[in-house]
């Protein structure tokens, strides 16, 4: 696969998100070099002086004050290094690490840390040759940066640590020997300019943005499958209902539910004479719901964008002043208040399904569905428990949508009194979104099970071709059985985005751009 080339401080969330699911190997744009190597001579410069220089010449943190002689500048950065590998917890999965690496890449490529373009070369080798830094998942505050995360990933560039390389785990030295390639030795800065930054609270955070769009698409998929299995009124859908308010996201989701549920027989059946005036709020409010879900997962994803090219290290070097300034651009609390968004769209994507999932195995609400959908209730409790399941999963996600940013403690004798607690902020995002998939994947189960119910009616041809998709691999639920598998094939058919490439086959679904900031 040839190596996408990106200009720093311009790379889109389209080309991360490109660059994560498939692996792509990436190289800087050349034309950024003549601004690296500017900074790198800059940096050099103070090193041979005797003005003291924040980690170029002293010590770190509370050890700012402590001069170090410039003999000892090589043997400063690996200390550094080798002091701040403390991550614990189990690896962060190859490809988080890999997208991790990739913005340190833009974040060097600035040309405001002072790292040489050997270093950035380096990482452009190790991904490109499959060379995976082992990286703890524990251990970051986000503030000064994600510093134990992005140790672990630097120890393997100057040949210490653990590595992954042809699938197997081995050393750091041994990794880069395998692939032919040759550790670095740190200069002045080097080390601190690698492992300050919110590159790993970033990555996850970007991962998790983009798993949870596909699964904001794929409920709207699955809530009009679940208004077609209660007989629902499509009437809260119209346009005019979401003109009034406005709301981008809620526009879409009502326009996107028109869509797919266009030419519904079941729909058509119920227009007149039911005797029901209203839905209940999880099938009636889906729009304004999911929509202001997608207009979070927005915001979140333009501050994300924004960090994604940004330069967090400190100090940074400011060419035309021809100075090297302290800052705080490693304080992560941009993307702490981005992963938080990400968790509470999260949270209430799941609680709304849930509730469609409870409304569909009811029988005093489900407009005479079987109770629990199940064929000779009683005999068989159908999907009595898959649903006990997605309220499991909603209540741990409400639990975990509680906010992270607002946490703090000081840490590093005091110097680092506020941080952003924003690895764990995104790191928990994760869970959620499987949690969310699975919640989903039962809601899909339920509603086909729900709309086969009403035969000979059939729901609109495009919900038509989500149900030939599930059925191809999980038959109707004509007794009960070992459910396991069923809820677990629902769920990556929810990750997968098959749902919507199913729609689309016959209906576009044009939610708009997740990667695009209005």
């Amino acid at each position: 696969m040839s190596a996408l080339t990106l200009t720093p401080g311009n790379v889109s969330l389209a080309d991360l998100e490109s660059i994560y699911r498939a692996e792509r190997p990436v190289r800087i744009d050349r034309a950024a070099q003549a601004a690296i190597d500017l900074a790198a001579e800059r940096v050099a410069k103070a090193a041979r002086g005797d003005e003291a220089v924040y980690g170029v010449n002293t010590g770190f943190g509370k050890l700012a004050s402590v001069k170090i002689a410039a003999e000892d500048t090589e043997t400063l950065q690996r200390n550094l290094i080798l002091s701040h590998c403390c991550g614990v917890g189990e690896a962060l999965d190859r490809t988080a690490t890999r997208l991790m690496m990739v913005l340190k890449l833009l974040s060097l490529g600035r040309g405001a840390s002072g790292v040489r373009f050997v270093v950035l070369k380096l990482i452009e080798d190790c991904l490109e040759k499959g060379v995976t830094p082992v990286i703890p998942s524990q251990g970051s505050v986000g503030a000064s940066g994600d510093l134990a995360p992005l140790a672990h990933m630097t120890a393997v560039l100057i040949g210490e640590g653990e590595a992954e390389f042809g699938g197997e785990r081995m050393s750091g030295r041994d990794a880069l020997q395998k692939a032919g390639l040759t550790p670095v030795v740190l200069g002045p800065k080097e080390g601190l300019g690698l492992i300050n930054g919110t590159q790993f609270s970033t990555a996850c955070a970007l991962i998790a943005l983009f798993d949870a769009w596909r699964l904001a698409e794929a409920t709207l998929v699955t809530a009009s499958l679940s208004t077609d299995a209660i007989m629902g009124s499509t009437a809260p859908l119209l346009p005019e209902i979401h003109d009034l308010r406005g709301h981008r996201g809620q526009i879409e989701v009502a326009r996107v539910m028109r869509s797919v549920m266009e030419n519904s027989e079941i729909r058509e059946s119920h227009r007149e004479g039911d005797t029901r005036v209203q839905d209940p709020y999880c099938i009636r409010c889906q729009p304004q719901v999911a929509g202001a879900c997608i207009d979070l997962l927005r915001m979140a994803a333009t501050t994300l964008e924004i960090e994604a090219n940004a330069a967090t290290d400190n100090p940074l070097v400011l060419i035309e002043a021809d100075r090297i300034v302290s800052g705080g651009n490693f304080h992560a609390e941009p993307v702490a208040f981005a992963a938080d968004q990400i968790a509470l769209a999260i949270a209430e994507l799941g609680a709304i399904a849930q509730r469609r999932v409870a409304l569909m195995v009811d029988p005093t609400l489900s407009f005479d569905l079987p109770p629990f959908l199940a064929k000779d209730p009683g005999l068989n409790s159908g999907m009595m428990i898959a649903e006990v399941t997605t309220a499991a999963l909603m209540s741990e996600n409400k639990h975990l949508a509680n906010p992270c940013s607002t946490d703090s403690t000081p840490t590093s004798a005091n110097q680092e009194d506020h941080v952003s607690m924003a690895a764990h902020g995104a790191r928990r995002l994760a869970r959620m979104n499987a949690n969310l998939s699975h919640i989903l994947g039962v809601e899909l189960l339920c509603a086909i099970e729900g709309i086969e119910h009403r035969a000979p009616l059939k729901t609109s041809p495009a919900l038509q071709t989500v149900i030939s998709e599930l059925r191809r691999d999980v038959p109707k639920l004509e007794k009960d059985r070992y459910l396991a598998p069923d809820l677990e094939k629902a769920a990556e058919l929810v990750r997968t985005r098959a749902l919507v490439s199913a729609v689309s086959q016959t209906h576009m679904i044009e939610l708009g751009d997740a990667h695009a900031a209005g």
